[in-house]
This record gives C-alpha cells, structure tokens and sequence, in this order.
C-alpha cells in the first residue's frame, strides 16, 4: 500500500492534491484517507497564501468510492449494527463533505478517469470539475444496495438539477465524460496529457485575483445554494462593504486608474 494516503503539493499559492491510493482505486472511505481529505482543507483555509487547489487521482482512477473489500471484513460495515452504521457515517465519511462546504479556497477537480459512487460526489464537493474523454462517472449507490451517504443527493442535484440527478442516483447508470460536459456536471474535456495543465491554467487565473476577494465569493456562491435571495442580498452586503476596506481593493482602482495590472497582497 501506498505510503501517504493523499499527496500535499504546493507551489506559487497553488495547491496540488492527488489521492494516492491507485492499488484500491483511489477509494476514499478508509479512516486514513478521510483524516488526510480533511487536513488537507483545514491546512488549505488556514493558509492565506493558499489562492487555489486542484484535486486529482494518482493512477488511472480519480476515485472508485467506497472500499467495497473493507465493507465485508470482519468488523466492517456488513457487520455492524444499524445504530453503529448510521454513527459511522457521521463520523467518518460525512467529514469530508463537511470539510469541503467549509472550504473558502475554490478547488478544481481534475478528473482523471473513473468517479464512481461517492468518488463522484468527492468530484461534485469541488467547485469545478474537468475531465479526460475516458472519464466516467456514476452516482452507483443503488447497484451495491445502499444510498448515497455522503450528501450526493443534495451535492449532484445542485449541480445538474433534480430530474436527471434522479435518474443517475435511481438507474446507477455510468455517465461518460461527454455526456457530463452536456449536463454540466465538468465543464471541459481535456486530452490526459493536458489536464493538470487545463487545471492549474484556472487555477492561476484564480490565484490571479484578490484571494480574498475570491474566498468570500465561494462563501456567497455556497450560501447561494440554499439561501434566500434575502439572506443572500444581505450577506452580499456584509462582505462587500469589507473588501471595500481591503488593501486589494484599493490597488485594483488604482490599477485600473494607472492602467497596468494590479497586485494583489491579501490584505
């Protein structure tokens, strides 16, 4: 088995993540893994020099899901009782959905083969989503007998809207990676050999901006998603009048008046 569960890579405010569980196709369920997902947001929203990330596969599996062997080992899931089972996913892979919405630093999915199961919904906690032309992707939950328990009815319905989220999450069925770009679900297809490219060209272009410009507009878009557009007018309003009184503000004016490209500090 691999050393780290989930590579750390930062560069220039850029932050690479790369699952680093090829053997058992990247699956996300082991306690390990989740910890490593979880730090990792933690450390990034800690961070101010952290502008953008970009989260992929190591092999040729962005992630199968759930480690479905673990699930029938002795003391796994096929075991426990009902009460232990629904505690378990509160307490363990429900983190990562969790750790992702608190998240202000935008993060690109570079999608790198198969999203399968709650290694879709992992895709869908991001906040865009590119893919290779043999990506795939399936919210599958119904074809082992379970739901999907990680918040992907909520997360794949906000993104491609309720009826064909319906239809993925009721039929299982597999989605190719053309017919994610139609629905929405990625919003480009890039030859392999030009995804981490595709995906740190945005994420520089992100990182290019007031990060905390940037932070506090995942935060809206986030809000957006559930609240009213009362609720959201008025948040608007709070972080507008603080980036008012930001330094980044102040230099993009002065650029604009000056006519060259600003500098953003962060301040």
């Amino acid at each position: 088995m691999s050393g780290e569960p989930l590579r750390y890579d930062a560069q220039g405010g850029i932050v690479v993540l790369t699952l680093n569980r090829p053997e058992q196709r990247n699956a996300i369920s082991d306690p390990d893994v989740i910890a490593a997902l979880e730090q990792a947001c933690w450390r990034m929203g800690a961070d101010t020099s952290v502008r953008a990330a970009i989260l992929t596969g190591a092999g040729s599996v962005f992630s199968s899901g759930g480690n479905v062997k673990a699930m029938a080992e002795p003391g796994g899931r096929l075991d426990a009782s009902p009460a232990a089972n629904r505690q378990w996913y509160l307490d363990n892979i429900q983190r990562i959905p969790r750790a992702f919405a608190a998240l202000e630093v935008p993060v690109i999915a570079a999608v790198n083969g198969a999203a399968i199961g709650a290694g879709c919904d992992l895709a869908c906690m991001c906040d865009i989503r590119i893919a290779t032309a043999g990506a795939m992707f399936a919210e599958s939950f119904v074809k082992m007998g379970l739901v999907p328990g990680d918040g992907g009815a909520w997360l794949l319905t906000r993104i491609i809207g309720a009826a064909k989220a319906s239809e993925l999450a009721l039929t299982g069925d597999m989605l190719s990676a053309a017919d994610a770009l139609r629905l929405g679900l990625i919003s480009d297809i890039v030859a392999p050999e030009e995804l981490l490219r595709k995906a740190h060209e945005i994420a520089a272009k992100i990182a290019a901006n007031s990060p905390i410009a940037v932070r506090m507009t995942k935060r809206l878009l986030r809000e957006a998603a559930t609240g009213t557009l009362e609720s959201v007018l008025h948040l608007s309003a709070a972080m507008q009048a603080i980036a008012h009184a930001t330094n980044d503000h102040k230099e993009a004016v002065m650029a604009f008046i000056e006519k060259r490209d600003p500098c953003f500090s962060g301040s």
